[in-house]
């Protein structure tokens, strides 16, 4: 054994790594210094100079252990292989080695990538941005997480009002028609109860237009119902009456009213959880019986036409 300072066994393991990362970046500007041609021969010296390494290493552990040590290669420890001599040999190799296909992984290569991985993963920096959108997801996440729960608290409306509604009927002997929630919802209820009720056969477009007519003829009637709590100011009576009798807006209580006048009949309307609204209670022809839900159906709220059960 050579003489050397007499090394504790963590000195010895602290120099080999640091021996193992200087080789690591002298074989790291090879490789960059190496061409097309003559990159085969570079990694070929690279590998001898890793197995050269770690031949040292395993001599001077087992030396520090007190083992024998038998180097078969017969290698000098001090003839070592710089990065110049290489560079040097490599066009008299080169052109000996272009067929030989390339090694296998060697123990050095395995320890040299994990300390490469262990070095490059401390210096990796923080992606700011990657971590602002896994918070947000997060958040998200944890909001959709929060509204299920409490749509889970929150009472069933839907199932409540159609129950109620049922009930109601079994006590009014009545039975539900149901009618098409397409935004006409009201006027083809109105028509399909002025037909068994009164022997009248009409349409939608023309109770639209008998609506609106009505409400134009009657303007005072309707004014003080025409409020728009969205502008907080009133609607302009004309452009209201144009949109009942032209478009699918949907009718309501001012047209349940006008209908009502021009038939001359009361109209009830069951609800769930409230009275019944009646119009025109004093008309002199039969009564139409109409059924309002607000949370049964999908598109919001709707009116069905009611017949009494046989």
């Amino acid at each position: 054994m050579s003489d050397r300072i007499i090394e504790t066994e963590n000195e010895l393991l602290s120099r080999h790594k640091k021996e193992i990362k200087d080789l690591v970046g002298r074989t790291t500007g090879m490789k960059k210094q190496a061409t097309k041609s003559t990159r085969k021969n570079v990694m070929k010296q690279i590998k001898e100079m890793e197995e050269d390494l770690e031949r040292k290493h395993e001599k001077e552990l087992k030396e520090f252990n007190g083992e024998s040590y038998n180097d078969d290669n017969g290698t000098d420890d001090d003839d070592e292989l710089t990065p110049e001599k290489l560079l040097a040999q490599l066009e008299i190799d080169n052109n000996n080695n272009n067929n030989k296909q390339p090694e296998s992984l060697s123990k050095f290569d395995i320890t040299t990538n994990s300390i490469i991985k262990e070095s490059t993963e401390g210096k990796k920096k923080r992606n700011r941005r990657k971590e602002k959108l896994a918070q947000r997801e997060a958040e998200i996440k944890r909001i959709q997480e929060e509204a299920r729960v409490e749509q889970g608290k929150k009472p069933d409306l839907r199932g409540i009002e159609l129950n109620n509604i049922k009930e109601l009927c079994d006590i009014q002997n009545v039975i539900q028609y149901d009618i098409t929630p397409d935004g006409h919802c009201l006027f083809a209820s109105i028509a399909d109860q002025l037909k068994i009720r009164q022997g009248i056969n009409s349409n939608v477009k023309e109770l639209r237009k008998n609506a609106a007519n009505y409400i134009k003829e009657n303007p005072n009637d309707f004014i003080p119902f025409l409020f728009d709590e969205e502008t907080m100011s009133l609607k302009h009576i004309d452009e209201y009456v144009e949109k009942i009798e032209n478009t699918a807006m949907w009718g309501g209580d001012l047209e349940i009213l006008a209908l009502s006048k021009v038939y001359d009949c009361p109209i009830s309307v069951m609800m769930s959880g409230r009275s019944a609204l009646r119009m025109n209670e004093n008309g002199l022809n039969s009564e139409l019986k109409l059924v309002y839900y607000q949370h049964a159906f999908g598109l919001g709220e709707h009116y069905n036409s009611l017949h009494d059960k046989i």
